[in-house]
């Protein structure tokens, strides 16, 4: 399916900095972080040595969705009485919510307290009308109810998840139809198959799928939730489309009526850096773009100097392509990080090599599961072989007012309420300086 539109944060961006800090501080807190941060866990690149992890532990595998990481924050607010629901990006950027109202799961009267759900942002397209809805794929929980769970394996929180926060979502719109008409947005469970249902996923999720996408997750199921890079979260492209984010900058050459001044009007060289931490980075490489490119992006004014941009190997023309311009984010890819995308797009698996692998997967997940019942081996995998349980689905009277809910905290009313490698890498040449503005490009 091609890419679909990358949404835009709803709600209201909060612009107050002494109200961030309490909420990034309260979040920390929550998540046992020793400083605030943007909590959520990150995957790293799929390579060959993944084919012997997915036999060796249970994993889930889902689709690798087209739209925008966001954490939602819940919260009471002890000083107004009322649920109010936050977004959180990673840029970590928080955004009020309006309308959305997440109901405890023993009472749906009742508000439900702190929680933080992982997931992200997708607009799903109508193929037969065209029409867009943005929802919310949910498909993780890190605190529910103010209780941190990120201890529990993927299988625990999954179903909290899925049992404790969306069925009695769903089941409160039922109740309260005029919630449901007023939502900014959907919230649903991510499906996920069991590892070697691969070709399942393949064949039919994906195919039913109303969004773009460019690859697959496999998660562990017996593992905690990691905050930063988690090693047991594997993010698996086709090798010819791996993808790094590098910042972006743009050099001109000298103007030949004016050697001292940069010529604007020519094509620029295109500065690929890495991220060493905090405000450092590093050149690595050059971008290429055709002129045809560049030229449409002068008429569109678009800056692209100093941005995040997310590239990929273009093995036909030899060089690094542009995908799109991440403007979710404020960091490139760390170096760290960067080493590690180039050794799987070195060492890249295909799709008929990770099919070819889903019997050994399916045999050994359930040698560990006869182990498990039988007591001869130790428990590593606990329950994670069930099949992950289909999402549950959740009647017309007024709605309750939002109350008093285990972990309510009190603030100021706030706005909107409630390398290298082969043919790549470390290429020397000499770039140009120079200051100023044209069609948005700057430097």
């Amino acid at each position: 399916m091609p890419h679909t539109p990358i949404p835009q944060i709803p709600g209201t961006l909060l612009d107050n900095p002494e109200i961030q800090r309490f909420l990034a501080q309260r979040v920390a807190g929550l998540c046992g972080l020793n400083s605030p941060k943007f909590p959520g866990s990150q995957p790293v690149s799929f390579t060959s040595r993944s084919l012997d992890l997915l036999e060796s532990m249970n994993f889930w595998v889902c689709e690798k969705s087209d739209g925008v990481r966001v954490l939602v924050f819940i919260v009471m607010n002890a000083m107004s009485g009322n649920q109010e629901v936050w977004l959180i990006d990673r840029k970590e950027r928080y955004f009020a919510m309006q309308d959305l109202h997440f109901p405890h799961w023993e009472n749906i009267d009742n508000p439900l307290g702190e929680t933080i759900l992982d997931g992200e942002l997708v607009i799903d397209v109508d193929p037969k009308m065209g029409a867009e809805t943005l929802r919310f794929y949910a498909f993780d929980c890190l605190v529910l109810n103010g209780e941190n769970i990120m201890k529990k394996p993927l299988l625990s929180r999954y179903g909290r998840l899925r049992d404790w926060v969306i069925k009695p979502f769903e089941q409160s719109l039922s109740k309260y139809p005029e919630w449901r008409d007023a939502l900014p947005f959907q919230v649903v469970a991510k499906e996920q198959e069991l590892s070697y249902h691969l070709g399942h996923v393949l064949k039919v999720h994906i195919p039913k799928l109303q969004h773009g996408h460019d690859g697959l997750i496999f998660t562990c199921v017996e593992s905690e939730y990691v905050p930063g890079t988690d090693e047991k979260i594997l993010k698996w492209k086709p090798p010819s489309e791996n993808s790094i984010d590098f910042k972006l900058e743009l050099r001109f050459p000298p103007s030949p009526h004016n050697p001292s001044e940069p010529d604007y009007y020519a094509k620029p060289e295109f500065l690929l850096h890495t991220w060493l931490g905090g405000d450092q980075h590093e050149f690595y490489d050059h971008m290429g773009m055709e002129d045809d490119e560049w030229e449409k992006f002068k008429e569109s004014g678009e800056q692209l100097d100093d941005q995040v941009v997310e590239v990929c190997w273009d093995t036909e023309r030899g060089y690094w392509r542009m995908m799109r311009i991440r403007d979710d984010k404020n960091n490139a890819n760390h170096k760290s990080i960067m080493q590690k995308i180039l050794i799987s797009i070195e060492d890249g698996v295909e799709i008929e090599a990770l099919l070819s692998r889903t019997d050994a997967i399916r045999t050994a997940w359930k040698a560990r599961e006869q182990a498990k019942r039988s007591g001869t081996a130790p428990s590593s995998s606990g329950a994670a072989q069930r099949r992950p349980p289909p999402q549950q689905q959740g009647g017309q009277t007024q709605p309750p007012t939002p109350g008093g809910a285990r972990g309510s905290m009190g603030y100021p009313n706030t706005p909107g309420g409630g390398g290298g490698g082969q043919g790549y890498g470390q290429h020397q040449g000499q770039g140009y300086g120079g200051m100023g503005v044209v069609a948005g490009l700057k430097r």
